[in-house]
């Protein structure tokens, strides 16, 4: 093929007296020219005469080899049918092997003849001998014939056709019904065709052209059921068409203000072309890959199958490079650290820890509010379950019981119990490392199924750039895109109508809409793409789509990272998920995908929102440094939150807003500068088996809403319009309501058998105006008190918890407030047991029990007795009569009567 286009000479053309050293192995031995020589004498053979050298022997088979960067260069680039390897997204790097790149494009360039030997059993042998003495027929001014017309008129079986420089105008459309090559003559962009061609033949190839439409037709070319290649042309202003069982191969074109139309095909290949400035869509695939299939289908996959594969292997798995400094400085690819940056957390308890050298050790007490007793004492949390100091009586350790404080084990972070120090980095556990693109495929068979299959349309290694669509899949079409770049589009991916894509290590960045968009339940694989800079979702699936979106990196965007709404589905594993301007996966309108093993960091906003009767499986993920809630529950989401590691966010853990329910459990919340658990009274979620520990705030918050405060109190989520076509009301009007087992019906909040322990304020505040449920938790080693209910208009009931180690008292109840404290351990706390002020108070069968303070302290009650009158100055007040004081001794027992001690 290219030694028509390499000046070199041949062997019997290389000076006499080094023939015989080219016959003779003895010139790779002692004695022999050096190396350099001879690549410097090889450097002039061609490709036949290569071909030769290396047939000598082993060390002639290297030699040739070794002038990779050399003669197999020049022959790569010299070669007018093609363009530079890695053209057009990496022009300035190096392919690997110029040989290899080399060798690919000369065995495609000869893929559309592969059906000779075919024709030559099934015709005649005559057939067979005209392919091989097949003419080249020349067209221009001065040549045999003017126009591309008359030379096909006479052009016989796989004859050649070479159109020399000029611009070349059909007045009417080409049929095509013979197999011919046409070839343009010199540089591109010296040969324009101005023609409608219509293929009815088994194959053709069209090399070096430029076309443009025909006055007539949009459609510089169309096929129904042969193969066509097109190598190095570029096309402007008009449209392709090819049908099934037709296929096609296209490599390093251009394609400007052109869309290409597949219907139905079986198998075409699009390589290293560019697509700029479409008014549309750049390429369509639509409908189901043919059954019927031509005869350049087997020869189409041997040659994609033989061809390097953009796939992961375990040595070559590095994720793609990112500008980290113009993005994130504190980010690392594949790191597993976790650095807290800053001298010291005014969120952390470490920072209200008393300091080596005070008095910690005396038994001194300040006066907190209310009258409360705070001991001074160090912190017996950690290692101190033990009694008190040697000094104390016999008869007061008598009252110490053996207890050891126990609650749930966290599924992630169990490295995560300590305080966190400031500076330090903290290593994430194994199990929370992020697994390679190679490593989820080999172990998820059905997704290497995917990644492998070849089915309809392969687009690789493109580029599509400054247009309003990439890639439009629709009606049951298939289509799979490798390597390849889309930016400054409207959008990169369409899939809709029961269609499947699969995009494998795809750069999506500067849509003006979502990068990838699924609905009408398309589907696919979605793994190891960099999507950023989107102006709104990353990837956005919507009406039923249910792809599986793997091993991406999704960030920076504008909006969100992901979006699933309108019961749109999917499965999302093993994702890095970061700064994102609103949250990294919002979840709406009744969608349910499966959220699983992905690290959602740096957002802008939460870390995941579950909004607008969203669902979802989240299970397993690292959500960490997100500016808002680690996750935020809202207006009827219903999620399962399940064994996510939520740490370090400059917010809450997790936020459940007006309405919001769901399972939240097993979960580690850790370290954030916001409450544990921050929800609204109006909300019901199930808060089960959780660590929630080190957060700055309150471990568990419950507060009503405030007249007034807005849809969102204190800056917690967003309300996007997610409507791709009106109101977000109308998609009501298409939702299923389907019944989650995994969601039982809760009609009370509940808090149950969590590990409440060292956070800056209470372990559990309780400001509500409905029923609450506070079971078998561990509230230990608090910042304050072990719980507080500061307003409880309906029932709060506290029972069988264990309170223990809290800086201030176990329990405060406020006036006013209906609580039970039924069956709980309250131990060692600095102030008293329980203080309570409130007139509905029931505390039955509770172990108080070497509180620093009163085991129970009964604050009196204002607001029932009358107020006293204004004494004059200068007089001074009567004492209480004794009627005075039996009369309230009478109230406080009448109030108190349920209480198990003696008044």
């Amino acid at each position: 093929m290219c030694g028509h286009c390499c000046s070199a000479p041949s062997l019997d053309q290389v000076p006499a007296s080094l023939i015989p050293c080219l016959d003779s192995k003895v010139t790779m031995e002692a004695g022999g020219l050096p190396l350099e020589l001879w690549r410097m004498i090889l450097a002039y053979l061609h490709l036949p005469d290569l071909g030769r050298c290396s047939l000598v022997c082993r060390a002639w088979y290297e030699l040739i080899l070794s002038l990779d960067s050399t003669r197999w260069r020049q022959l790569c680039l010299g070669c007018t049918e093609c363009r530079h390897p890695n053209w057009p997204n990496q022009p300035d790097v190096e392919p690997e092997s110029w040989r290899e790149a080399f060798k690919q494009h000369y065995l495609a360039s000869k893929t559309w003849t592969k059906n000779a030997l075919d024709l030559e059993s099934s015709v005649c042998f005559s057939l067979f001998r005209r392919r091989r003495e097949r003419r080249t027929l020349s067209v221009g001014p001065g040549h045999e014939f003017d126009s591309l017309g008359s030379a096909l008129a006479m052009a016989s079986l796989y004859d050649r056709i070479v159109l020399f420089p000029g611009v070349y105008e059909e007045q009417g459309e080409i049929i095509l019904k013979v197999p011919v090559e046409i070839v343009g003559h010199g540089k591109l962009g010296e040969v324009a065709l101005l023609a409608s061609i219509d293929q009815h033949c088994s194959t053709t190839r069209l090399c070096n052209l430029v076309f443009m439409p025909a006055w007539f037709s949009p459609f510089m070319f169309k096929t129904t059921s042969g193969h066509v290649q097109f190598d190095n042309c570029n096309f402007e202003n008009g449209h392709i068409q090819v049908h099934g069982p037709g296929t096609c191969q296209v490599k390093f074109c251009t394609f400007k203000n052109t869309h290409v139309f597949l219907h139905n095909v079986p198998l075409c290949v699009l390589e290293n072309c560019e697509f700029v400035g479409s008014e549309n869509n750049s390429v369509t695939v639509e409908g189901h890959p043919s059954a019927d299939k031509n005869w350049a289908y087997k020869y189409l996959l041997g040659l994609i199958k033989s061809s390097p594969s953009v796939l992961p292997t375990e040595d070559s798995d590095s994720l793609m490079s990112l500008d980290l400094e113009s993005r994130d400085q504190a980010w690392s690819p594949r790191t597993c650290d976790i650095v807290i940056e800053g001298s010291q957390s005014p969120t952390s308890p470490v920072s209200s820890s008393p300091k080596p050298g005070s008095k910690t050790g005396s038994q001194e007490a300040e006066v907190g509010s209310d009258g409360e007793r705070v001991a001074q004492t160090p912190d017996s949390s950690d290692g101190g379950l033990s009694p008190g100091g040697e000094d104390e009586d016999e008869d007061q350790l008598t009252y110490r019981l053996s207890y050891q404080v126990q609650g749930p084990r966290p599924v992630l972070g169990g490295s995560f119990l300590g305080p966190p120090l400031p500076g330090a980095s903290i290593q994430l556990p194994s199990c929370l490392v992020l697994n390679s693109l190679q490593q989820e495929l080999q172990r998820d068979k059905e997704a290497m199924a995917l990644a492998s299959s070849i089915q309809g349309c392969l687009i690789r290694k493109c580029l599509f750039r400054d247009g309003k669509g990439g890639v439009f899949v629709c009606s049951y079409g298939r289509a799979k895109m490798e390597g390849n770049i889309f930016r400054n589009l409207t959008y990169a991916v369409r899939c809709i109508h029961n269609s499947k894509i699969v995009m494998l290590r795809n750069d999506v960045h500067r849509c003006r809409a979502a990068g990838i968009f699924l609905r009408l339940e398309g589907g696919g694989l979605i793994a190891g793409n960099n999507i950023y800079h989107n102006a709104e979702a990353g990837v956005d699936i919507r009406k039923k789509a249910n792809p599986l979106i793997l091993c991406n990196q999704i960030h920076h965007g504008l909006r969100s990272g992901i979006v699933v709404l309108g019961n749109g589905k999917g499965i999302i594993r093993n994702n890095q998920i970061f700064s994102n301007k609103e949250a990294g996966i919002y979840i709406l309108y009744h969608g349910n995908p499966v959220v699983s093993g992905n690290h959602i960091f740096k957002g802008r906003a939460a870390g995941i929102a579950v909004n607008e009767n969203g669902k979802g499986l989240i299970t397993e993920n690292v959500i960490r440094e997100n500016q808002w809630g680690g996750v935020d529950i809202r207006r009827g989401g219903v999620p399962v939150l399940r064994s996510n590691l939520i740490c370090f966010g400059y917010s809450d853990g997790v936020v459940v807003g007006d309405e919001g329910r769901g399972l939240i459990e097993g979960n580690t919340i850790y370290a954030n500068k916001g409450c544990g658990v921050w929800m609204m009274s109006s909300s019901l979620p199930h808060v089960t088996s959780n660590h929630i520990s080190y957060n700055g705030l309150y471990g568990v918050a419950v507060f009503s809403q405030k007249e007034g405060s807005g849809e969102f109190p204190g800056g917690h989520g967003v309300q996007e319009n997610f409507s791709e076509d009106g109101d977000a009301i109308l998609w009501e009007t298409e939702l299923e309501k389907d019944d989650d087992p995994l969601r039982r019906p809760v009609t009370t909040a509940l808090v149950e058998s969590n590990s409440i322990n060292h956070n800056g304020a209470s372990g559990l505040y309780v400001q509500s105006s409905e029923a609450l449920h506070v079971v078998t938790n561990v509230i230990h080693a608090n910042g304050d008190r072990g719980i507080t209910v500061a307003q409880s208009s309906q029932l709060t009931r506290v029972a069988n918890n264990s309170i223990s180690c809290n800086r201030q008292s176990g329990v405060k109840v406020e006036a006013q407030c209906k609580v039970e404290l039924r069956g709980n351990g309250i131990y060692d706390n600095r102030g008293h047991g329980i203080i309570t002020k409130g007139d509905s108070t029931v505390v039955v069968e509770n172990d108080i029990i070497g509180n620093r303070g009163s085991g129970l302290q009964l604050l009196p009650r204002i607001f029932p007795f009358p107020r006293p009158l204004a004494i004059p100055p200068g007089t001074r007040p009567h004492p209480p009569s004794c009627l005075q004081r039996l009369e309230e001794f009478a109230f406080l027992r009448t109030q108190f009567s349920d209480l198990d001690m003696d008044l």
